[in-house]
């Protein structure tokens, strides 16, 4: 029997937006659907056992974008779905995000979130639907959490604030805002901006926590109606004897250590140092991070002993050192390096770093430091996008590189990380606003950057590493963009202190990595990751206007170095050069199965871009190239005028004359009689196919047949005077078969103006 699918459905922004469950896959641990009519997402979410010998929680979040729901046929070779494209990447993460928080700490059980786009509409986009569906696939399974979230989408579209707005609707925004939340607090931030100012961003973002509470309702309603009972877990925590004991132990080694400022490497060795004394003498164990045996004898000590376990007083140890910083940090305002909570590390800057690179810029703020290279290409080199957006190319791409040395770590390299994707995204995102167009600047933009060294916010540094590249490459930015991370400490009393510019151990020991980006003018960028169940709105307007002030003080120092977009491109950079040609032309310049276009890159050296409303773009480092280029392609608007002078290609010989193509595409007749100033028996006498002469077109009949006469430009004649002495030779006139003619598709444009009539020679085509 068919079962019955219970719905849930509210009202967001414009839109009715529905859950629905009880149809779909019965064996996961919770399933759901959810959007529009036509817009859908699929969510599973189920929970195995515990994964022993981990000291992490096992959560994995996939979303999986199937072509099918767009009634598309993938455009790879092998016509399915293969590795996660950057979409799905980025979507996944973004789900993520707020998901990770609300798990109780100390889980060990494999969770798994699945979610894949059922149907897309080309309206909608998919990325918010799969938060509220993954969300609610959670609550309704057995799966113990502190859920649900609620998500949507902010733009801003004239002015006014719109939820969840259209693909068509974020092309006119400046705010392309992705909040998702609890009842309480907001949890995640995801957002790309077109400098917009910081208290306009705070208003964005209290509208959308106001906006998804419906959605949070619903789910409590589905988890009270269709719900699973919740799970027993076992958290892997360590008792509290053993914490305060641990905490006892290590205060005062802690305490002195911090008390100097450190660099990462000390930090963390001097960590590790103290870590490995407080184990050996809590489990008795030697050596503890080289003793692979003692890992495995461990649980069978423990069963025979009253001694902890190498991983409780390990995590003993992490808590204690997260209070322990913390505390200091809240207390005192001491940071790990000894800077106060609003300092900046020390920077330093530089351009031109590459010789050959069309631009590059090192940007190194305390131990983190990012190389970044722009590469300028034609249009014609821009991304082609395979996936369910209507979006199809990409001009501007901003790859994340993240190596192992730059960590001071070896490990295989096994292609682009989740993690690379997302911060590439994100200084794409921050950039994307002050690129110029493409009207006023025709080039494809690729902008990868390097992370040498890492202690934190390499995607902010990315962010301005790629600013001076940008510069440094002469590209004519908007205005410079700079970033930061921010941070925060909480405790349970409320207290809570806001950290510019956080570096690693900050990172990883705080709630909250908060990267913000943008101009003088205002914000390009945001991304929010925290870890704890919430961050109110007032504290991200505090963390905003902190950032601001950071943003303008880093800004200088790199203005200090380079103060504005180079007026030059780089000698070896391609200097594109636009032409307008009639439409009825485009398939003259491209010729039969491209053979004509391709003839003229080949002989010039260029790459050759044509849009479909005539516009050609020409790419040429050599100039001499992109200007014969350019002559060509020009001359395609032309049209014969009588009694200009040409010089053309024989392309067809007969025994009464020469056809010679004046013009792409167009072509006339030299009669036998006007081939020279001395009478010609045979044409081949003067002249063979493909044989280039200058001749002037001396008339042009009424159905656009061409005449032309060699004779009167060896001659100085006028063309009034050519026609009048071809009149009076016997035979004068046109003989039978016809002149030539236009053999393109028309448009008249005259760019030229008359030849040197004087005698001599065949002379250079204008």
């Amino acid at each position: 029997m068919k079962p019955e699918a219970k719905r849930y459905s509210a009202t967001v922004g414009s839109q009715t937006l529905t859950f629905e469950t009880g149809k779909l896959a019965a064996q996961a641990g919770g399933a759901v659907t959810f959007g529009t009519e036509a817009a859908i997402v699929f969510a599973a979410a189920t929970m195995g056992g515990v994964r022993e010998g981990i000291d992490f929680f096992p959560l994995q979040v996939e979303y999986e974008e199937r072509m099918s729901a767009g009634g598309k046929i993938p455009g790879s070779f092998f016509r399915r779905e293969g590795r996660p494209g950057t979409d799905a990447i980025l979507t996944s993460r973004l789900t993520d995000r707020p998901l990770r928080p609300l798990f109780q700490h100390g889980m060990r059980n494999e969770v798994q979130v699945i979610m894949f786009s059922l149907s897309a509409d080309g309206v909608n986009p998919l990325d918010i639907f799969a938060i509220n569906a993954a969300s609610a696939a959670i609550m309704i399974s057995d799966i113990p959490w502190d859920g649900p979230v609620g998500a949507v989408r902010v733009g801003r579209v004239n002015g006014e604030f719109v939820i969840n707005p259209t693909f068509a609707e974020i092309e006119t925004s400046d705010l392309d805002l992705r909040i998702a939340g609890t009842r309480e607090a907001i949890l995640m931030v995801e957002c790309g901006a077109n400098e917009i100012p910081e208290d306009v961003m705070v208003a964005a973002l209290e509208l959308g926590h106001k906006s998804i509470q419906p959605l949070i309702d619903l789910q409590y309603q589905m988890q009270s109606e269709v719900g699973k009972p919740k799970r027993e877990v076992t958290l892997a925590l360590p008792d509290d004897d053993l914490q305060k004991k641990v905490f006892e132990r290590v205060r005062e080694s802690m305490t002195e250590l911090l008390d100097k400022p450190l660099t990462k490497n000390e930090f963390y060795t001097g960590m590790t140092t103290l870590k490995d004394q407080v184990v050996e003498e809590l489990c008795n164990v030697p050596n503890p991070e080289r003793e692979s045996v003692a890992e495995v004898l461990t649980p069978v000590m423990d069963a025979l002993t009253d001694r902890p376990s190498l991983s409780a007083v390990r995590e003993a140890f992490d808590q204690a050192e997260q209070q322990i910083v913390r505390e200091r940090i809240l207390s005192q305002g001491k940071r790990p390096d000894g800077r106060t909570p609003t300092d900046i590390r020390p920077i330093w800057c530089e351009v031109g770093v590459s010789p050959r690179a069309h631009g590059s810029g090192i940007f190194t703020r305390g131990e983190t430091q990012i190389l970044s290279f722009a590469t300028l290409g034609t249009l014609g080199e821009s991304q082609e996008l395979d996936t369910l957006s209507p979006t199809d190319t990409k001009r501007y791409m901003h790859h994340y590189n993240f190596p192992p040395y730059s960590t001071g770590e070896v490990k295989p390299l096994r292609g682009q990380s989740r993690r690379e994707v997302g911060h590439g995204a994100l200084a794409e995102r921050a950039l994307e606003p002050i690129i110029p167009a493409e009207e006023s600047f025709p080039y494809t933009i690729r902008v990868v950057s390097e992370a040498l060294a890492s202690n934190g916010s390499t995607s902010m540094g990315s962010v301005c590493g790629s600013t001076l590249a940008l510069m440094d490459a002469g590209v004519p930015i908007k205005a410079p963009v700079s970033g930061v991370a921010m941070g925060l400490v909480t405790d349970d009393s409320g207290r809570y202190q806001i950290l510019t510019d956080i570096q690693g151990v900050e990172d990883h020991l705080g709630d909250m990595d908060f990267k913000v980006a943008g101009t003088a003018a205002g914000i390009t960028a945001l991304q929010m990751d925290i870890k704890i169940s919430g961050l109110s709105t007032q504290m991200m307007k505090e963390a905003l206007e902190q950032a601001r002030t950071a943003r303008m003080f880093i800004m200088e120092k790199m203005l200090a170095v380079l103060a504005e977009p180079r007026t030059e491109l780089k000698p070896h950079a391609p200097r594109i050069i636009t032409v307008k040609i009639p439409i009825d032309k485009i398939g003259a310049l491209i010729g039969p199965g491209g053979k004509n276009i391709r003839s003229l890159q080949e002989e010039t050296g260029t790459k050759i871009d044509i849009e479909e409303d005539g516009t050609v773009y020409i790419a040429s480092t050599d100039g001499v190239g992109a200007k014969i280029a350019q002559e060509r392609v020009e001359a395609l608007g032309d049209s014969a005028v009588v009694g200009n002078i040409y010089t053309g290609k024989v392309v067809r010989i007969a025994d009464f004359g020469a056809f010679v193509e004046i013009l792409p595409g167009v072509d006339g007749l030299v009669h036998i009689s006007q081939l020279d100033s001395e009478r010609v028996n045979r044409v081949e006498d003067v002249v063979n196919m493909g044989d280039e002469i200058t001749v002037m077109v001396t008339d042009i009949d009424p159905q656009g047949k061409i005449r032309l006469s060699r004779q009167a430009v060896l001659e100085g004649w006028t063309a009034e005077e050519a026609r009048e002495k071809d009149q009076r030779k016997p035979g004068g006139g046109r003989p039978g078969g016809g002149g030539g003619g236009d053999r393109g598709r028309g448009g008249d444009r005259d760019r030229r103006g008359g030849g040197d009539r004087g005698r001599g020679g065949d002379r250079d085509r204008r």
